[in-house]
């Protein structure tokens, strides 16, 4: 079914989740909890997801390490109790070579296999990043330097949109093409809103040589001041049409959750007619948004992967 088709089925009268077969691959981002009530949301949202039987889950790394140690207990205790495979960020602000590599080989020795490799932004909002004396200058650098540590598997960045601090689009993919060239295995993209954004973005990958794997970040929105905050970081465009959907919604939690789910689960459905199997899931550690939108892209639970009660 073509996107076009895709968006008419409604109207035709086939529903737009009708029998979708389930063959799609997914993968949630959580961060890492500052306090034991977030952590307890943190499990929940683990614990709810786990049965789907995720490809992987990734745990992000605040700037300059902030959270180094927190993003390094939760990605072992997903490893350890829940079983899955996780994997953790880790970014070039404020970090030499040296604690770099200290960091890599704690997480191999623990079991951690997977690295979301990134430049990381600069600890002052709105400040410049400025590579640690001893440290990596680039993303591309850090995903080399990692392949040399050990033989993780690693993810990097990519922005459908193009990076804020990009001089023009054509920059920004040819720095994609470094990191990839550089050792990465796959891309994961900045949440975006526009299925045709992604699409096309893939076809101008593909035309300068890009063929490792590009997963669409998939941000559900139940908060657009929130969501608009968060934009403004990665030079994503949040649609006027988004704004006036949730007009009036502020002390409906409810209903602004079901507005929330579908038009993500619609977003997601335009995509999967335009041939994408892979979704990455920004969760922001809650669960029920995602574990909604796979359900009607046709995945339903496996046996639970979890080997105890979160402790």
């Amino acid at each position: 079914m073509t996107q076009s088709e895709t968006s008419q089925a409604g109207l035709s009268g086939l529903p737009l989740f009708a029998d979708l077969p389930g063959d799609v691959n997914v993968s949630f981002e959580f961060f890492p909890p500052k306090t034991e009530k977030m952590e307890a949301q943190l499990w929940d949202a683990v614990e709810k997801l786990a049965p789907l039987n995720p490809a992987f889950v990734s745990v992000t790394y605040g700037a300059g390490g902030s959270t180094r140690e927190r993003t390094h207990a939760t990605v072992s205790r997903i490893i350890r109790q829940a079983k899955l495979p996780a994997a953790a960020h880790l970014t070039c602000v404020e970090a030499s070579k040296a604690e770099i590599r200290a960091v890599a080989e704690q997480y191999w020795e623990e079991g951690v296999r997977h690295i979301v490799a990134l430049r990381g932004d600069p600890t002052t909002p709105g400040g410049k990043f400025e590579p640690h004396p001893d440290g990596y200058a680039s993303a591309a650098e850090l995903v080399a330097g990692l392949k040399e540590i050990a033989p993780f598997e690693i993810s990097v960045a990519a922005y459908p949109e193009t990076h804020p601090e990009a001089s023009c689009p054509q920059a920004d993919i040819d720095n994609l093409k470094r990191k990839i060239d550089a050792g990465a295995d796959r891309a994961i993209t900045q949440f975006f809103f526009s299925p045709e954004c992604f699409l096309e973005f893939r076809e101008k990958l593909l035309a300068n040589g890009i063929t490792a794997p590009v997963l669409p970040g998939i941000l559900p929105v139940s908060n657009v001041a929130q969501t608009r905050k968060m934009a403004a970081m990665c030079g994503a465009a949040i649609p006027d049409w988004m704004d006036r959907l949730f007009e009036g919604l502020d002390e409906r939690p409810g209903a602004r959750k079901l507005v929330a789910a579908t038009i993500a689960a619609e977003f997601c459905r335009s995509l999967y007619a335009g041939g994408v199997r892979d979704f990455h899931f920004y969760t922001l550690n809650r669960a029920d948004l995602s574990y909604a939108i796979c359900h009607l892209l046709g995945m339903r639970p496996v046996v639970s992967n979890l080997a105890g009660e979160a402790k």
